[in-house]
């Protein structure tokens, strides 16, 4: 496993909550997990720099730590009304340029706003600063309704704990599933949470009751390999199938058909980076009937194919998988 560099830029009155999700993501050593990342944190000047807690934490490096990631993070930016310094807008265009995946993490967005980086493209921050980074980057395509968005070079996400989400977002694509739910196991998180973030703005449901779908979800994970209709799902949610359709939207902001494909292509990550299992065979156990059905479904997830998966994500590495039927 190669190592990926990670440089964390800090600003001050630095959010405490946003770079210690980075930092346990990307930072710390995990028992049984091979070290997958490079964490370095560095600042404009290096020194003291304050955060929102009211204490100072002290940076060694300087925006020359930038020139060497391959991820660059900017956890918050919380004076987001006044200009960046021209050196932090230039070392973060420079390190776009060269090839860098730069991502913020809340209202980090408005920092990535400013040196250009989202011009023209999709990008979220915190629901409460939607409207504001609309108002003030109208050429950005803002998405108040997402978790995070991954464009591939540049990638947002919502508040505080859809930071967390994003950073295994990330790690998923860099070292697979499985090692991403190693890593949001120890933090005792799930490897991917479903829905926007509205869910969780002021007022996002007033007025109607809200009974979980915790129990509905539950049972269909653990049947992933049968046919689960619309009407098998009310059936057991005890709703109609519109009431049940009206409370996945509300809940996790995508339909019951969604959501199915979404686990039944999770699984099948698994199965590809833990088994040698034939690829006709992975699509039985997770419910996508045939090979050619789980080739369709899982390009238009994961946009690459299974077997080009396991190759990258197996667990014995390039080529595991190859050369046993339904393979390619």
């Amino acid at each position: 496993m190669s190592l990926h560099r990670v440089a964390a830029l800090v600003l001050p009155r630095q959010s405490t909550f946003e770079l210690a999700s980075a930092a346990e993501v990307f930072g710390l050593r995990r028992p049984g997990l091979p070290r997958g990342y490079d964490f370095t944190v560095c600042t404009q000047h290096p020194g003291a720099v304050p955060t929102l807690a009211g204490y100072d934490m002290l940076i060694g490096a300087g925006l020359t730590a930038l020139d060497a990631a391959d991820t660059v993070l900017v956890p918050g930016w919380h004076d987001r009304t006044e200009p960046a310094p021209p050196a932090v807008i230039d070392a973060l265009r420079r390190a776009h340029s060269r090839g860098a995946r730069v991502v913020a993490i809340c209202s980090a967005a408005f920092l990535l706003a400013e040196a250009g980086l989202l011009s023209r493209r999709r990008a979220t921050t915190h629901w409460r600063l939607a409207g504001e980074l609309a108002a003030r980057f109208p050429d950005v395509e803002v998405e108040p309704d997402t978790l995070y968005i991954d464009l591939g070079d540049v990638a947002t996400s919502a508040g505080t704990a859809a930071g967390i989400d994003l950073c295994l977002h990330l790690a998923r694509t860099d070292h697979g599933a499985a090692y991403a739910a190693h890593v949001a196991r120890h933090m005792v998180m799930p490897p991917h949470r479903e829905g926007g973030q509205l869910q969780y703005s002021t007022g996002a449901l007033a007025g109607r009751p809200v009974e979980s779908l915790a129990p509905v979800l539950d049972w269909a994970t653990e049947r992933l390999h049968q046919p689960l209709t619309l009407d098998a799902f009310a059936a057991q949610a005890r709703t109609s199938p519109r009431t049940l359709a009206r409370r996945f939207a509300d809940q996790l902001g995508v339909s019951p058909g969604r959501w199915l494909l979404q686990q039944r292509v999770a699984a099948a990550r698994a199965l590809l980076e833990e088994t040698d299992l034939p690829i006709e065979t992975v699509a039985q156990r997770v419910g996508l009937s045939s090979a050619t059905n789980l080739r369709r479904r899982f390009h238009a997830l994961v946009h690459t194919t299974p077997a080009a998966y396991r190759r990258s994500f197996g667990r014995h590495g390039q080529g595991a998988g190859s050369g046993g039927p339904g393979t390619d």
